[in-house]
C-alpha cells in the first residue's frame, strides 16, 4: 500500500501523476492520498480553505483513477498531522500490509526533522521521486544521521524516475486569484469544485458551508 501525504491545497495533476506512477512502477495494490489536517512542516497560508475542502478535492481528483483513494485519516484524527502517527494507524489497521511512503527527493531530505524519523523509517519503504538533479545518494546522505542513531538497518528506498510535471499548488492558487483557468492543472472536476465554492479568490477564502456539492 502506498501513502502520499501533503496539504493538497489544492491537489493538482502532479500529485495524481506521482501516485499513479508509483502504483504502476512498484506494483502497489492501492495508493492513499492523505491530506493533512494541519501540516507541521508548512506554514499555514491564508488561502487554505480548510481540511474538509481539501479532502473533497482529493476525492474528486482520484475518482476516476483505479487504485487511487483519498483518505480522511489525518483529518478525522484532528490536530497536528504527523506522518509517523498516520503510518502507525495504517499499520495497526493492516498489520500484514507492506507500506510505502511516497515522497519527492526534496521532501525526503527533510525527514530527519520529522517526528520520530527512525520509527517512521522502520515501518515503511521510501519511494523517492527524483527532483531535478537530486538523486538517491543525496537522500541517503541526508538521512545518515537518522540511520546512524536510530535504525537497526538502512532504510529501504526505491528511486522513482518520472518526468517532472510543471504544476504546484501555489501556482494554481495564484492563477485562480488572477482569474485564470486552471482546469489543465487540477482537472476539470476539481476546477469546477473550486469555482462552485469560490475558493482561492483574491477577495478571500469562501466561508461557504460544505454541503451537497461534490
Amino acid at each position: 500500500m502506498g501513502i502520499l501525504g501533503g496539504t493538497f491545497n489544492p491537489p493538482h495533476i502532479g500529485h495524481v501523476a506521482l501516485a499513479r506512477h508509483a502504483r504502476a512502477e512498484l506494483g502497489l495494490e492501492r495508493v492513499l492520498l492523505v491530506p493533512a489536517n494541519v501540516a507541521p512542516n508548512k506554514p499555514t497560508v491564508h488561502e487554505d480553505p480548510g481540511p474538509e475542502h481539501r479532502l473533497r478535492m482529493c476525492r474528486l481528483a482520484v475518482a476516476e483513477e483505479p487504485g487511487l483513494e483519498a483518505s480522511a485519516l489525518e483529518i478525522e484524527r484532528g490536530g497536528m498531522s504527523y506522518t509517523v502517527d498516520t503510518v502507525q494507524s495504517i499499520h495497526d489497521a493492516h498489520p500484514n500490509a507492506e507500506l510505502t511512503l511516497i515522497v519527492g527527493a526534496d521532501t525526503a531530505r527533510t525527514l530527519p526533522g520529522w517526528r520520530e524519523p527512525a520509527r517512521l523509517l522502520g515501518m515503511v519503504e521510501l519511494a523517492v521521486a527524483q527532483r531535478d538533479d537530486l538523486d538517491m545518494q543525496d537522500v541517503r546522505q541526508a538521512l545518515a544521521p537518522v540511520t546512524a542513531t536510530g535504525c537497526d538497518s538502512p532504510p529501504r528506498m526505491t528511486l522513482l524516475r518520472m518526468a517532472r510535471i510543471a504544476a504546484s499548488s501555489s501556482a494554481v492558487r495564484g492563477l485562480i486569484a488572477a482569474g485564470a483557468p486552471v482546469g489543465e492543472l487540477v482537472g476539470e472536476t476539481v476546477a469546477g469544485y473550486i469555482a462552485a465554492h469560490g475558493l482561492y479568490r483574491a477577495t478571500g477564502v469562501s466561508q461557504a458551508v460544505i454541503g451537497g456539492a461534490a
